[in-house]
């Protein structure tokens, strides 16, 4: 009778999406609070732009350095600082007594979770094999809307009762005991656990999980993808893929355009909600939420659905970049139909549906960075997500800006739906095929 495989890579998986999600209530409790704090410190539109977009200048330009940091002390060590130091920022916003206090504390959390993906895309390439990696990432991704649909319907909750300074310190405190979990018990590698089995390993070395005959089979297979991954790493850029400047670009490219479509819904969405549709804090919260659980079940949906394609066909090229082209293509589409739906609910619904296929092309991004990566997979997903995020930051502002100019909020879903569209191009240029 063959061994059964231990199931300690699915509790290395289950760590790193506890982190996607707790560094995701933390930082989106903001949206929700933002109309609340600009009322009690006395904050403008644009102060309030720059307070929201502050947390994604250091998130952004920290990711390349996070990752390099992290290929060289192991994601353990790694992820334990930032979980205690995005923690303590989180409490730095609960005592901010002006925008200088709120925006320092916005910039030391965006600093500490720099590295948290680069951290967790590292470990994923330990710990999954080659046809369950989109799988792993799509769980990550879901973490983190578990934690922004959280900090949605938590915050909206807790604000009237309890003021929006003890919710940061209420929010901050299941990082820390995080922390300390992490710290005893994650492990960087499996070479590192004593207690999975043999058939684990070889599993996880292995480029599939299908059937197999025998132990040598295994062994066999194995050895292939070793050597493959090697040559992977090695390979000059004429592979297609490795390091050349129009991977980077457009890889690059479609980062940006998801995440500041992912960022109005995780700022001003709320406010947005509030302003054009009159609904209260409390329901901007849960409308919110309603969305973000459109991107949770995206990003679940989205590495099944990226890892079916690749084991039906055996293509990188459409399992990555099809998926993901048609993903933010209907995200687009859906945008530019509620833009001129005049009914609440229908309008959220019709988000939440785009915020679906938005989250789908998430794994695709997350498995092509593992894919062609190599030993360097830290640093370039923290080069995409770097750029991704420099979008992130500027969205609240020019969001604030356009409003400001135009005094019109229903253009930001003509704007985002465009961007959404933009990113589709850019996954249609990502060529694959020499990976397959």
């Amino acid at each position: 009778m063959n061994e059964q495989p231990t199931s300690y890579r699915y509790r290395a998986v289950l760590w790193l999406t506890s982190a996607a999600a707790l560094a995701y209530l933390c930082r989106n409790a903001v949206g929700v609070a933002e109309s609340t704090i600009r009322s009690d410190i006395v904050l403008s539109l644009d102060q309030s732009g720059w307070f929201m977009g502050a947390f994604f200048w250091s998130y952004a330009l920290l990711q390349v350095p996070s990752g390099w940091w992290v290929q060289r002390v192991g994601t353990r060590v790694a992820l334990t600082v930032f979980a205690v130091v995005w923690a303590a920022a989180t409490l730095g916003i609960s005592v901010a007594s002006g925008f200088g206090g709120l925006l320092a504390a916005q910039i030391v959390m965006g600093a500490a979770q720099a590295g948290v993906f680069p951290a967790a895309c590292h470990s994923i390439g330990h710990w999954m094999p080659l046809t369950s990696r989109s799988m792993a990432c799509g769980w990550l991704t879901a973490g983190m809307q578990v934690g922004a649909i959280a900090a949605s319907g938590l915050t909206g909750e807790l604000l009237q009762p309890f003021g929006w300074r003890a919710v940061f310190v209420v929010f901050a405190i299941p990082s820390l005991l995080w922390a300390l979990g992490f710290a005893l018990r994650f492990r960087n590698q499996p070479v590192e656990v004593a207690q999975l089995n043999a058939a684990e390993r070889e599993l996880i070395a292995s480029p599939t999980v299908g059937h197999v005959k025998d132990k040598s089979d295994i062994d066999q297979r194995a050895a292939e993808h070793r050597v493959t991954a090697q040559r992977a790493t090695n390979r000059p850029a004429s592979l297609g893929v490795h390091w050349q400047a129009r991977f980077l670009i457009l890889l690059c490219g479609q980062q940006v355009c998801r995440a500041a479509g992912y960022m109005f819904f995780a700022s001003w969405f709320p406010t947005f909600l509030q302003e054009t549709r009159g609904v209260s804090i409390v329901a901007s919260g849960y409308q919110q939420a309603l969305v973000l659980s459109g991107t949770l079940t995206g990003s679940l949906c989205g590495g099944f659905v990226t890892d079916w394609v690749y084991c039906r066909t055996g293509k990188l090229q459409l399992s990555r970049s099809g998926v993901g082209a048609f993903a933010l293509a209907g995200c687009g589409l859906l945008i530019f139909i509620a833009f001129f739906v005049a009914d609440a609910n229908v309008a959220v619904g019709l988000l939440a549906s785009g915020a679906f296929f938005a989250a789908l092309a998430g794994p695709c991004a997350f498995a092509t960075t593992i894919d062609v990566g190599g030993n360097r997979v830290a640093e370039l997903f923290g080069w995409m997500n770097m750029t991704g995020n420099l979008a992130a930051a500027a969205c609240p502002v020019v969001v604030a800006r356009i409003v400001g100019w135009s005094e019109n909020w229903e253009l930001a879903l003509l704007l985002f739906a465009a961007t959404y569209l933009l990113g589709s191009l850019c996954w249609i240029g990502i060529l694959l095929n020499a990976a397959d």
